[in-house]
């Protein structure tokens, strides 16, 4: 019998929603799971996959930010996009409290609050688009448009030039 794959919260909630994805896993690996090498894992080109950043503006309103794995986040193109004079990148350790998950499990779907969430503008490029299903080893893939739906997200230049 094959295992069953126990879904994350972000996947519960992509049902809940009729929203059609894709559940891939693959077998994470100590101190090796930055995007790059999940793009690599999963046999997906860079621009597919996505990581999730979180991020707190001047306001101390915390934003998401959604942006293809190889490239940067621009700081000041994230602030513009969020309506802030900075923003800066949330502590590691402040990650799982604010959010429910954990550096480099972390989903845009199902996070504990429902924050401002901008997803990179090339992010409409790609027929589908891969973000984490909310657990390291676990990924979603899905179109951007229902990513931008499900998270009642914005699309915004986001990433650094020149990437």
């Amino acid at each position: 019998m094959a295992k069953k794959i126990s879904k994350t919260n972000a996947a519960r909630i992509l049902d809940k929603e009729k929203i059609d994805y894709e559940i891939l896993q693959y077998q994470p690996e100590e101190g090796a799971n930055d995007g790059v090498s999940v793009a690599a894992k999963i046999g997906f080109p860079v621009e597919v996959v996505h990581k999730t950043l979180v991020a707190a503006g001047t306001s101390r309103q915390i934003y998401v930010f959604v942006i293809p794995v190889a490239e940067e986040l621009d700081l000041k193109k994230g602030a513009q996009a969020a309506g802030e004079k900075k923003i800066e990148m949330v502590a590691v350790k402040d990650i799982l409290p604010l959010t429910g998950y954990v550096k480099g499990g972390c989903s845009p779907v199902g996070m504990k609050k429902p924050f401002p969430t901008f997803i990179s503008k090339k992010a409409e490029q790609q027929p589908e688009i891969i973000v984490s299903a909310g657990r390291i080893g676990m990924q979603l893939k899905m179109s951007p448009a229902d990513l931008v739906k499900v998270t009642a997200g914005e699309l915004a230049e986001l990433t650094v030039s020149g990437h």
